[in-house]
């Protein structure tokens, strides 16, 4: 869907302009600055107890008030690291409300009043205040003064409030990052990195991307380049502030399954031997074939498309891996997703250990988003998500308790022993990559 994104402490990319048939674009990042305590006060005081907060709070993990149905379960790390240095992230794609509307045929059985607005914004805001995150990294914003004016009144600083540092974190760097630059489509994406005071005379870094890809499905080349490019960047900061660890999050437009998500998890992919329209895995997800009506007849299909459709051209190569005479797409840094680390039961998660599902409308039920990480930070304990047959039940989102069609990510990470800061990165530099401008192709209407 769309590509707006928020983040912590680091203001959002310009709102990028939207042609008649392009989803909404934004990213955003917020930061917790101050105590539970202090919340009534401005984002520009910051409270001198706010060091504590996410060490000591015993409300930390108090439970939402949701309906049982749409309850949401923590779940910890069969290896739990010993470290009371933990810091608590959430990737949440929001729907913008332009988008909520402009595709309507997407949510058909989602009643007029779930859609509006005001009743989206009141559930999302509650629920992200509801899991007391230190970082929030939102995807499709395009109201960001509605949600900054409530999540500052809980402690959080947002864009405007750069100059709002606190005691838990400062923002030492950012870069926002508009794709359309590289002969990328109209994709955004941001980077912050930021210094954690954990005592008196010690401190460790962090970086922070965040990220909505393109959602076309045929485009594959540009997804690759697209998170190849961002991860460049974060390892060239990265590297910078001296090998820090890394966090990337964000709505990536890929399932599991798909050779996109192979790429991140093993940083390295031969683009020929796929299929370009066929990379993120996006075609075989719609409800109909996830809940086996029409499985047998879409997979004929597939293959006829994989058939007849699977050459690349130089230009699309070059998207890809940055090179028209390379055909292997190489990521910049080593990662690992947090959900497929902590694991959980079948009835949520696939063979691969990820979310059955992140996303659910008419037109699509499966898993788009995720919360990457890198050496020198381990996650120990995520939220897990909801059931497939609890979402069938539903029947699409947004719903009366859910505020989007996505489900938000939530995960605890720790910092591990700090071995001059972290080893994040690989041995292959591509950093400084330039990209051909990228033509719209038949279904350019998905953005």
């Amino acid at each position: 869907m769309g590509c707006h994104t928020a983040s912590w402490l680091c203001a959002p990319a310009a709102a990028a302009s939207t042609g008649s048939s392009e989803f909404y674009k934004s990213t955003t990042i917020f930061c917790c600055i101050n105590s539970p305590a202090d919340s009534s006060q401005p984002s520009s005081l910051v409270s001198t107890g706010s060091s504590s907060r996410r060490r000591y709070n015993p409300g930390r993990n108090r439970p939402l008030d949701q309906p049982r149905e749409v309850a949401r379960h923590w779940i910890d790390s069969d290896h739990p690291f010993p470290s009371q240095e933990t810091f608590r992230v959430v990737s949440y794609n929001i729907l913008a409300d332009r988008n909520a509307f402009k595709y309507r045929d997407l949510y058909p059985n989602v009643p007029f009043s779930y859609m509006k607005w005001d009743h989206r914004r009141r559930l999302m805001c509650n629920e992200i205040i509801g899991w007391n995150p230190d970082i929030v990294c939102l995807q499709e914003v395009d109201k960001y003064v509605d949600f900054v004016s409530i999540l500052e009144k809980e402690g959080y600083a947002g864009s405007y409030k750069l100059d709002a540092l606190g005691t838990l974190f400062r923002l030492l760097e950012g870069e926002s990052i508009e794709f359309k630059q590289y002969g990328l489509r109209d994709n955004v994406a941001q980077l912050s990195v930021f210094e954690r005071q954990m005592c008196e005379d010690e401190s460790r870094k962090l970086l922070i991307g965040n990220i909505h890809v393109l959602y076309n499905p045929s485009r594959g080349d540009v997804k690759l380049g697209q998170i190849r490019f961002l991860s460049s960047r974060a390892r060239f900061l990265a590297e910078k502030w001296g090998n820090v660890p890394v966090v990337l999050a964000g709505d990536f437009n890929i399932t599991p399954q798909s050779a996109v998500y192979q790429f991140l998890s093993s940083s390295k992919l031969n683009i020929m031997l796929y299929d370009r329209r066929e990379l993120s895995g996006q075609r075989n997800c719609r409800p109909a074939q996830v809940f086996d009506i029409e499985r047998e007849i879409s997979s004929s299909l597939i293959l006829m498309d994989r058939l007849s459709k699977g050459c690349w051209t130089g230009e699309e190569v070059k998207v890809a891996t940055g090179n028209a005479d390379c055909h292997v797409a190489v990521l910049p840094l080593k990662l690992k997703s947090s959900y497929a680390t902590v694991k959980s039961s079948t009835r949520t998660r696939g063979f691969d250990g990820e979310p059955l599902a992140t996303s659910y409308h008419s037109k699509f039920l499966g898993t788009v988003d995720y919360l990457w990480y890198s050496d020198g930070v381990v996650p120990t304990r995520v939220l897990d998500t909801l059931p497939i047959d609890i979402l069938r039940g539903l029947g699409g989102l947004p719903c009366r308790e859910v505020g989007s069609d996505h489900l938000a990510l939530v995960c605890e990470f720790a910092f591990t022993p700090n071995k001059e800061e972290g080893n994040s990165t690989t041995c292959m530099a591509t950093s400084d990559v330039t990209f051909p401008a990228s033509e719209e192709d038949d279904n350019g209407t998905l953005m």
